[in-house]
């Protein structure tokens, strides 16, 4: 089957897979450990933690690690309400497109910490402007989140911009910024960021890790989600999985050499090639990067593509099975699509060991699909 649903989960790097293995042979033991083998365990996950810090202009100890994204997410958002410093400040506005796990921290928040939630809604385009923001600001905004990059659409959101009017006002910025990382260029003091996403199997490391950034963590009186027995300075609880945590570093390490190898193929710009010579109407959503983009296709039975070519690709839909009904994204509705519209919406994304043939093996059976 080949394989075009990077943006839910990138294919494991060698390199990494490498790593993860060699840390379960060479470093079984607890790195809380007061041991030498607990201390050499502890030692890689701070090469780790530093490849990290360094790849978005931060500092290792601004760096708590996470099972993944929606951790960090709960995480940055619960903590910073639970904040003595937020007391008197319980607004906090997130936009119409931000991961469902965000979203549903914004409920929680709203039904059990008396928190006002507000949303900032993406043009047409599928962009949030900081024009858009600036209208739902209130005297008690303490918190704004809005990701980097959307994960159904490819568009990237202009962070600086934001950053720039959340500091000015001296409110808190989020990002969620799984799917950029490694992809855009990230500098957490250029965007005035707070706090920060990440998840590792996103840029080809392993599932079940990923880290939050959380400016000036150590001045901070920051409660955590998760409590334990004191790991990460308190802030996390749980056993450090170590051969995550270094596979991760992997990733970060090798990501950047496999994505300009993805960039150099030009994929999305062969496959739409492909479809205007095949004569497949399309509709492209937003302004997206070249390694992920939604595309509507008004004339094809997208259904009965994705039901007979189950076997020979892999594909995300831009609609989700609900109870009994098919309902389109959240996103996609957003920025103004149609139900019907919806149905016939695919989210491609490319890695870098796809080739031009793969492209075209997808736009010949869309065209088989196509009512002429």
């Amino acid at each position: 089957m080949i394989y075009f649903d990077s943006a839910a989960s990138y294919p494991l790097l060698p390199e990494a897979l490498d790593e993860l293995q060699r840390c379960f042979k060479e470093h079984p033991a607890n790195p809380s450990s007061a041991h030498l083998a607990g201390e050499a365990a502890a030692k890689k996950i701070e090469d780790a933690r530093e490849l990290i810090a360094d790849a978005i202009g931060a500092l290792p100890s601004e760096i708590v690690f996470t099972s993944g994204a929606t951790e960090s997410n709960n995480l940055a958002l619960k903590s910073h309400f639970y904040e003595p410093a937020s007391k008197d400040k319980r607004h906090l506005v997130i936009s119409s497109i931000e991961h469902k796990c965000v979203h549903a921290v914004a409920d929680y928040l709203q039904r059990t910490a008396n928190v006002n939630v507000s949303l900032i809604h993406p043009n047409t385009k599928g962009i949030v402007t900081p024009e858009a923001l600036e209208r739902v600001l209130e005297n008690d905004t303490s918190l704004v989140s809005v990701m980097h990059l959307n994960n159904e659409l490819g568009t990237a959101n202009p962070i600086e911009e934001i950053g720039a009017l959340c500091f000015e006002r001296g409110i808190k910025l989020h990002t969620d910024a799984a799917q950029s990382f490694l992809k855009l260029p990230i500098d957490v003091d250029d965007m005035n960021l707070d706090y920060l996403s990440l998840s590792a199997h996103k840029i080809g490391g392993p599932k079940g890790i990923g880290a939050v950034y959380i400016r000036d963590r150590r001045a901070r009186d920051i409660e955590p989600v998760i409590h334990g027995a004191g790991q990460e300075e308190g802030l996390r609880g749980g056993t450090l999985a170590t051969p995550l945590i270094t596979s991760f570093g992997a990733a970060v390490k090798h990501f950047p050499a496999a994505y300009r190898k993805l960039q150099a193929l030009q994929l999305k710009s062969h496959l739409l090639n492909r479809l205007e010579s095949l004569g497949v109407p399309f509709q492209i959503n937003g302004e997206s990067i070249d390694s992920l983009f939604s595309i509507t296709l008004p004339n094809t039975d997208v259904s009965r593509l994705l039901r007979e070519t189950g076997r020979q690709f892999i594909l995300a839909t831009g609609s989700a099975c609900s109870s009994k009904e098919i309902q389109a994204s959240h996103v996609l509705i957003a920025i103004g699509m149609q139900r019907n519209m919806a149905e016939r919406t695919l989210r491609i994304s490319f890695h870098h060991t796809l080739v031009p043939d793969n492209v075209d093996r997808l736009a010949e059976s869309m065209a088989f699909f196509t009512r002429r």
